[in-house]
């Protein structure tokens, strides 16, 4: 999902920083209302960072990356993924790729736009299913959100300085069907060893991770 530096005009890179920023700062105020959730940010951060450098192939016009969107979803809930995915791109940046850093907003946009039109439709109810261990909801999710990625990604190379030709995209685009098969394994096996556990989660379980996940494993 990354664009690789040179694509894009330096005015669309400057719009996306500043789209980028508005939605963080908009949503900021609830994150910090809950210091619950910093913890819980920095865990998806890492989570996220650590998946990115683990595996990623050049894919048509862009890049594909192992993300974890939906298990950091369902792991930690809406806010510690929205300001995880933005803070492991910084961080990817910082330590390990300097030059993606001048599509830190670029990139963060393809990430939590789809993640916030996800959770203001199907998400949280898919997430419950999803939670409850229904496959149909963990497959859905996937799909839905990484269907929104490569959309971000297609209108990214649409503003770019040189025409991509629509092969190039679609490319990308089917690549993404390799982690909507894959992904969703993680995703179950994770919330199955959380639903077998028994008696009440324990209180690092409960500082760690969405208190819909730690309430269903103590149920």
């Amino acid at each position: 999902m990354h664009i690789e530096p040179g694509q894009l005009a330096a005015s669309t890179i400057l719009g996306a920083n500043l789209v980028a920023a508005s939605v963080l700062v908009s949503q900021a105020p609830a994150l910090l209302r809950r210091p619950a959730l910093w913890l819980r940010t920095l865990l998806a951060a890492g989570f996220f960072s650590l998946l990115m450098q683990s595996w990623h192939m050049q894919a048509g016009a862009s890049e594909l990356h192992l993300i974890g969107a939906m298990p950091i979803y369902l792991l930690f809930g809406f806010l510690p993924s929205l300001f995880g995915f933005a803070l492991g791109l910084l961080m990817e940046g910082l330590l390990f790729e300097p030059q993606d850093l001048i599509h830190l907003g670029v990139n963060a946009l393809s990430l939590i736009v789809p993640l916030i039109a996800l959770h203001a439709s199907i998400g949280p109810r898919l997430a419950a299913a999803a939670r409850e261990r229904s496959v149909a909801a963990v497959l859905r999710l996937d799909a839905a959100y990484y269907g929104g990625v490569t959309l971000m990604v297609g209108f990214w190379l649409s503003q770019g300085l040189e025409a991509t030709p629509f092969q190039a995209w679609l490319h990308f685009a089917l690549s993404y069907v390799l982690l909507v098969l894959f992904e969703p394994l993680v995703t179950w096996a994770l919330v199955s060893l959380l639903a077998r556990r028994e008696g009440a989660a324990p209180a690092w379980l409960t500082l760690c991770l969405d208190e819909s996940l730690t309430r269903r494993s103590a149920a």
